[in-house]
C-alpha cells in the first residue's frame, strides 16, 4: 500500500505541482501544459520519466479525459451519465477490467473500484492541511495510473460547467 499527498484543485494550466509520498518526499511531478486546443497534464517520476499524460477530449458527449502512456491511450475517464445521490465516473482501461470512481468527488472522499474491490481511496481525513487530500493505493496497483485518474476526476469535477454543484 502506498499513500500520496495531493493539493486540492491540483493545478492550473501552466503550473507545476509535486505529488509527495506519505513521508513528504517528491514522488511524482504534475505539469499543466499550456495547450491551445485542450487541457493536458503530464505526470513524471522523480527522474523526469513520463509515466502518464492526461488529455481532455474536446469532442465528447460528456466530460472525458484520456490517460496516455508512451503515446498510447491506457485509460479513458468519463463522467457517468446518471449518478443519483453520489458522484460517479467510469474508467475504461485498455486491455483490462474497467474501473469505477464513486463517492463525494468535490469533498475528496471517494474510492476507485475494480469489480467491487477498492484499489484506491481518496480522502481529506488524513491531512489537517487545508486544500490537501491523500490517495492511498492498494499493493501491486499502477500508482501512476491511479494518480492520473485522480487528476482527471479533480479537473472534470471542477470544470466551469460544474461550478455551483459544490
Amino acid at each position: 500500500m502506498a499513500r500520496y499527498k495531493m493539493r486540492q484543485r491540483l493545478i492550473s494550466i501552466g503550473e507545476d505541482y509535486t505529488i509527495e509520498d506519505e513521508h513528504g518526499r517528491p514522488a511524482f511531478k504534475v505539469d499543466g501544459k499550456v495547450m491551445r486546443i485542450r487541457e493536458t497534464f503530464v505526470i513524471t517520476d522523480p527522474n523526469g520519466k513520463e509515466v502518464a499524460t492526461i488529455r481532455e477530449k474536446k469532442i465528447a458527449i460528456r466530460d472525458t479525459m484520456n490517460i496516455l502512456r508512451n503515446g498510447a491511450t491506457i485509460a479513458t475517464v468519463r463522467k457517468a451519465l446518471i449518478s443519483p445521490l453520489r458522484d460517479k465516473f467510469v474508467v475504461d482501461v485498455s486491455g483490462g477490467p474497467d474501473l469505477e470512481v464513486k463517492g463525494s468527488i468535490l469533498e475528496h472522499e471517494y474510492e476507485v473500484e475494480r469489480g467491487g474491490d477498492t484499489i484506491a481511496t481518496i480522502s481529506k481525513r488524513w491531512f489537517t492541511i487545508r486544500d490537501t487530500y491523500g490517495i492511498e493505493t492498494a499493493e501491486g496497483e499502477d500508482d501512476a495510473l491511479l494518480l492520473a485518474i485522480a487528476v482527471a476526476v479533480d479537473e472534470m469535477a471542477h470544470d466551469p460547467g460544474e461550478q455551483g454543484k459544490g
